[in-house]
């Protein structure tokens, strides 16, 4: 509770600049929700998938397998399906590992939808923050050259700690969504190292089937 009181307290104080501040971390968390489920449903339904294709694809059902990878555009789906169709059609290997690529390739911006976005909200809110602070102070500085002078003092120090208000907040702002940022780059990656993973493994089966031939 004291910490929210303090959030409060800044928002309150810390002028106009506080609005667009929270605005931004509210644009933020909506990213970070969607991406968040969006990423895990993806995880699951690679691991998932892989499980029904693998067997499939050792016993060169291919149509079948394609029927199932088809239906999944966003994971490992995409990849398999590229592989499937030419290894359907007996394809070299080189042919079948540069058609995988060219999926993966292709299902990458959709796993990164969105996710710069936290960076540069994290970015802004920092500079709003200063941006916030400067004006503030301008103001502070241009009230106290018409205050008495024996209460420069006291109006100068109070109007300050408001200014500095709005840098706090955008720190406040920006730190979590940089390391929001991190995290979801750190996921990202592991589904698509996932997904290489699960490239490779399909190419050394098919490898394996052409050598027994």
């Amino acid at each position: 509770m004291e910490t929210y009181s303090v959030i409060v307290k800044f928002f309150q104080s810390g002028g106009v600049f506080m609005y667009p501040l929270m605005l931004v971390f509210a644009i933020g968390v909506a990213i970070t929700i969607e991406r968040f489920l969006f990423l895990s449903k993806v995880r699951r339904e690679n691991v998932s998938l892989w499980k029904e294709v693998e067997p499939l694809v050792s016993s060169k059902r291919f149509r079948e397998a394609f029927s199932l990878t088809s239906q999944n555009v966003y994971g490992i789906g995409q990849m398999l399906s590229y592989g499937l169709a030419r290894a359907h059609n007996n394809r070299r290997v080189q042919e079948i590992e540069a058609a995988m690529e060219e999926g993966l390739m292709e299902s990458l911006p959709k796993l990164e939808k969105r996710t710069h976005y936290l960076s540069t909200f994290a970015n802004v809110a920092t500079l709003m923050g200063l941006l916030g602070t400067i004006i503030g102070l301008i103001q502070a500085f241009t009230a106290v050259s018409n205050a008495d002078p024996a209460e420069k003092a006291d109006l100068l120090s109070s109007s300050i700690s408001v200014a500095m208000n709005t840098t706090a907040f955008g720190l406040m702002v920006a730190i979590p969504l940089l390391l929001i940022y991190t995290y979801l780059q750190t996921k990202t990656n592991e589904i698509v190292d996932g997904q290489e993973m699960v490239g490779v493994k399909f190419l050394n089966i098919i490898s394996s089937q052409n050598g027994h031939e």
